[in-house]
């Protein structure tokens, strides 16, 4: 069944799925339960809106494109990569992509739960071999179909464990691309609290850990939704400096570049994404109840 709802979004333009994914993000939000008050407490504590008015616009457009992003799903992962690539309106930083990868040390590619996050994985695997970090999700009948629609052109899926780590490794070696979501909540032992947005949040060291290990430059990217469905417009910015060697200092400035990124869109972001929780075996961040 979830197969054939797939098969039929598929083969609706753009246009129609944002619009159903504006009325399915709609009625996600009014359903009583713990999403809706996760993302308005993710949202508020952000800081982003200056006053009530901007705060409940910023809401009511995240609302809309929180439903954008599932209803998109069968269209990212079912397209061919011509017709995925079609999407593709404009893209804003490219020479850094490619002044990086020359470099011959590797590259790491993140973006975090913004905008069109799944449509980067497919656009960079188009261009180059890339391995993506990949957690299989907690719906196990999701896992098959995403799966198919990351696995294309030139990409590979690494699993966040120890075998996944040194897929990551030998790919650097490699001189390859990298593509980690840096505000995914790690396991117990592979972050530190770390501010997001003014608040601990736990933060994954593995970055920092590769880019020691490789010297592989760091690019932050994510993809815009277009209103109307019209597509999307990416963003590709290098980070200025190489993560620090102290973890703590070095989780910090991944969730400042991400902060930046968020700042350009922040109705796209998934504020509904459960970024401040403390993963099980955790010790919990200081002056947390």
């Amino acid at each position: 069944m979830i197969r054939i709802i797939f098969a039929c979004l598929a083969r609706l333009p753009l246009p129609v799925v944002h619009a159903l994914g504006s009325l399915i993000g709609r009625v996600t939000y009014r359903a009583p339960g713990r999403y809706r008050q996760r993302f308005d407490a993710n949202l508020t504590l952000s800081g982003l809106a200056r006053n009530p008015e901007e705060l409940a616009r910023i809401k009511r457009q995240a609302v809309a494109e929180s439903g954008k992003a599932l209803a998109e799903l069968p269209v990212l992962w079912s397209y061919s990569t011509p017709k995925l690539l079609g999407l593709v309106r404009s893209v804003d930083g490219w020479d850094a992509v490619t002044a990086a990868k020359a470099e011959g040390k590797g590259l790491i590619m993140l973006t975090p739960h913004l905008g069109c996050f799944e449509l980067i994985g497919r656009y960079l695997a188009a261009q180059f071999p890339i391995t993506i970090m990949f957690r299989p999700p907690k719906l196990s009948w999701l896992e098959p179909l995403m799966r198919a629609g990351r696995d294309r052109d030139h990409a590979q899926l690494a699993t966040t464990d120890v075998n996944g780590v040194r897929t990551l490794l030998k790919a650097l070696k490699r001189g390859e691309v990298l593509g980690i979501l840096p505000d995914q909540a790690p396991g117990a032992g592979d972050g530190v609290w770390a501010d997001f947005f003014g608040h601990p949040a736990y933060t994954m060291t593995l970055i920092q850990r590769l880019q020691a290990r490789s010297g592989a430059p760091i690019i932050t990217t994510y993809a815009e939704r277009l209103p109307r469905g019209l597509g999307y417009h990416l963003h590709f910015t290098r980070l200025a400096e190489p993560l620090a060697a102290d973890e703590q200092i070095a989780a910090r400035q991944l969730n400042e570049a991400m902060e930046d990124l968020i700042r350009m869109s922040p109705s796209q972001y998934l504020w509904s994404y459960n970024r401040y929780k403390v993963p099980s075996g955790a010790t919990p961040p200081p002056g947390a109840l």
